[in-house]
Order: C-alpha cells, then structure tokens, then sequence
C-alpha cells in the first residue's frame, strides 16, 4: 500500500506539471456513456462528481476528468484509459482498479478506485475556490486584450515566488486551489503607433493586489488601472501642424526611459503621473514636461525653439 501511495503522489505531481502520462490503452473516451445503458459483460459503470470541500451541491462546469490504469507500465507510466469534461460523468470501464484525476482550473485532486459488476461511484472534495478578475481604467472596463495579468502564489519576502497563470483574462472564472494570491496586471498598448520597439506593448501602468481565496468562495478582484492615451507633436506653435521625422522620448523626471517613438504624432499609453518629452528633428533637440491625468487622453505638444524665442 506504501508503494501504491507514492505511485498516486508521483502521478497527481505530474499531472500538475502539465507532463503526459504515456499512450493511452485503447481509444480515450471523450465523452461519458449514459447511466442507463447497461454495461457490457466485464464492463462497470464509475459515477463521478466533484464539489467544493465539503459542500454537497456538485460543481456542474469547468470540470475535466482523467482515467488512469492503477497499474503501471514497464516504463512506470500509468496508461490514460478515458477523460471527459463532463462534469457529472458515467463511465463504462472494463474491470478493474483505476487512478481518477480531476482538475478544476488550476485546483486538482486525485482518487484510487476499483471498477466491478456493481456500479462505483466516487465524488471528490476539492479544497477549491474561484477568482474572477475585472479590470478598470476610470469607471469604463478595459478590453480583455488590452491587459495581461499573472497570477503567483507569494511567499515571505518574495510577492512573484511562483508564477501560477500568465495569461489569466477579465471576466474568466478560475479555479483556484484555497490559498493566498498575488496579481499583477499590465496595461497593453494595442492603440499607440509610432513606437520603435512595437514587439513590447506592455505599458508602464501596472497594477499589483494580493487575495485570498477561501475554499467554495468566489472572489471577485478588481484592478484598477489610471493611464490615459497621449499623442506627441513637434510644431513650430500652438495649435499648430506636426512636423514630420520627428523621433520622440518620453521619460520619468528621474531620467528612465518609458518610451522611443517616431512619427508626426505618435501616441502611447501612460500611467498617470508626471514625465519629459524630448523630441528630435533636423539634429535640434526640443523638449516639455508634461502631466497625465487618469481617463483623460491628451495632446502633448513639443514647441520648436523658433516657437519660444
């Protein structure tokens, strides 16, 4: 029993670290079979249900099954023999004793059974909840595709000490297991043209919060985000034309560079706060310090030296 212990442990790591678990014996099945057909002679029905921790109403979406042989391979693999992301399933399996997984958003848990003539059935307790992410840029949501968010599970001293989900989107709803959480979330700049380093959208409004989400909770986290959209002009007065070939910096007062750009008019998104803009044209150098305010988008104009004289 201690080495069919460890055997399960090893499996559920694995299955946790997203690795496979050799071929499967047979044809995988992808969907349950019906409670009320009669299993076939050496065949038995299994009944899966999960919940959250000890709730008895059971979880009825974003649930995914998998069916292990108990017994290993040569190799050590244990052979996937059915999955289904039914999230009540029946199963009608051949005779004999199985490891169950399932997973629930990034929440997991696994189970030995054995299948017989007499119908197995087999409900987990998942100590699991949910977090649902909204993001905000004034009182107006922000698109999903215009942030990216990550989720880490923080330890002492260390906020970002394991990164769990890279690509979480607003509006999800994940499965979590019960724990404390640290989210950071990036502003993307889809809208700005003229940048030289268009590879990187990321923006320099990020958003950090730490969560708790308790088992059989959902959390609801809203990020809260305060940039505006800005677009630079070189011109000769106020109010007037863009001067074209025209290369821009933008910069923190302390001299970080947030930004190279160029074009007429350029724009990019900053958080909200206080920055220099230097601008290049004909090898004279001109620049302004300006402000952005949250929610506000705005024209930042460079005057030419001409312009202030």
């Amino acid at each position: 029993m201690t080495r069919l212990f460890f055997r399960i442990l090893a499996l559920t790591a694995l299955l946790l670290a997203g690795a496979g678990l050799a071929r499967a014996e047979g044809p995988v099945a992808t969907a349950p079979v019906a409670a009320t057909t009669p299993p076939a002679a050496g065949k038995g029905l299994l009944i899966l249900s999960a919940t959250y921790a000890d709730e008895a109403e059971p979880i009825r979406a974003g649930v995914v099954w998998r069916i292990f042989n108990r017994h290993p391979e040569a190799d050590g693999s244990h052979p996937l023999v059915a999955q289904t992301d039914d999230a009540l399933p029946s199963l009608t399996l051949p005779y004999g004793d199985y490891v169950v997984h399932v997973a629930y958003g990034l929440a997991s848990a696994t189970r030995s059974v054995t299948v017989g003539a007499q119908p197995a059935s087999q409900r987990i307790a998942l100590n699991a909840g949910t977090l649902k992410l909204i993001g905000v840029l004034g009182d107006k949501p922000i698109p999903a595709n215009l942030l990216s968010i990550s989720l880490y599970v923080p330890e002492r001293g260390n906020s970002e000490a394991k990164l769990v989900m890279s690509n979480a989107h607003p509006g999800d709803i994940i499965g979590l297991p019960e724990g404390n959480y640290h989210i950071v979330s990036t502003y993307l700049d889809k809208v700005g043209v003229g940048a030289l380093n268009a590879g990187n959208s990321a923006t320099n409004s990020v958003v950090e919060a730490d969560i708790r989400v308790p088992a059989g909770q959902m959390v609801e986290a809203t990020l809260k985000h305060r940039a505006a959209l800005i677009t630079l002009k070189l011109v000769d007065g106020p109010g007037g034309d863009a001067l074209a070939n025209t290369s821009f910096t933008v910069l923190t007062p302390g001299g970080d560079v947030i930004r190279d750009l160029i074009g007429a008019f350029p724009s990019l998104i900053l958080a909200e706060g206080e920055y220099v803009a230097i601008a290049r044209n004909n090898d004279r150098t001109y620049q302004t310090v300006f402000k952005v305010q949250s929610a506000q988008d705005q024209d930042v104009e460079v005057l030419t030296k001409s312009a202030m004289e």
